[in-house]
């Protein structure tokens, strides 16, 4: 578990620019996707270490080890919640049982209907990063991207994608649903990278 008296101060951890909004607004893209659990699946595909894609099914996913995290969320739309409690599978561990080949850099995260968010492979695999499955010690919400949600707390939420159903490691960088329209390929908060024409060379694919 994770111990909240080792916190900074909660006004120390807030960006450049955003601010606490009362409650917890919750923004998404699309309609909510409806669960079936008996047909779900998570792929990990694209550049494995095995050259075969691994698949999880929902009894075998909830089965994976489970680590809790805390955690703030910045939106890009500038109000961030703070101190937020999330459960799941850590990369780590997906990393660990569906290893990238050496080769692999970046990470695409797939959600249903085709909405995706890349991310580097370093981002990725940093400790606090999550396929999340409850929040504050409840099961998500499904607004809020039941049954899984990536939760990558360090760089803006966009990155974070609801209703996960593939991760796709990846020897190229390309960008994501938002990032085609004009967001940040990185996406770091603490540098109020929020929007595509902000980046310096090598921030992006060529």
């Amino acid at each position: 578990m994770v111990d909240r008296t080792q916190d900074p101060l909660e006004e120390d951890r807030l960006p450049p620019g955003q601010y606490v909004p009362r409650g917890r607004p919750v923004i998404h893209y699309g309609r909510v996707p409806t669960f079936r659990p008996a047909t779900w699946e998570l792929q990990v595909m694209g550049a494995t270490a095995s050259g075969e894609p691994h698949r999880f099914s929902w009894e075998r996913f909830s089965e994976l080890p489970r680590t809790t995290v805390l955690a703030d969320f910045h939106c890009v739309t500038k109000f961030s919640i703070m101190g937020n409690e999330w459960s799941g599978v850590s990369a780590a561990t997906l990393l660990e049982i569906a290893p990238p080949a050496p080769a692999a850099g970046h990470v695409m995260i797939w959600g249903e209907y085709g909405y995706s968010a890349n991310v580097r492979m370093s981002d990725f695999a940093r400790e606090h990063t999550l396929l999340a499955t409850e929040l504050d010690g409840k099961p998500l919400s499904p607004e809020r991207g039941y049954p899984v949600r990536a939760v990558v707390p360090h760089l803006y939420a966009w990155k974070s994608v609801k209703w996960v159903r593939a991760v796709e490691y990846m020897v190229e960088d390309r960008r994501g649903f938002w990032e085609e329209r004009g967001y940040h390929n990185i996406a770091d908060p603490w540098r109020e990278q929020r929007y595509s024409y902000q980046e310096e060379p090598g921030e992006g694919p060529p």
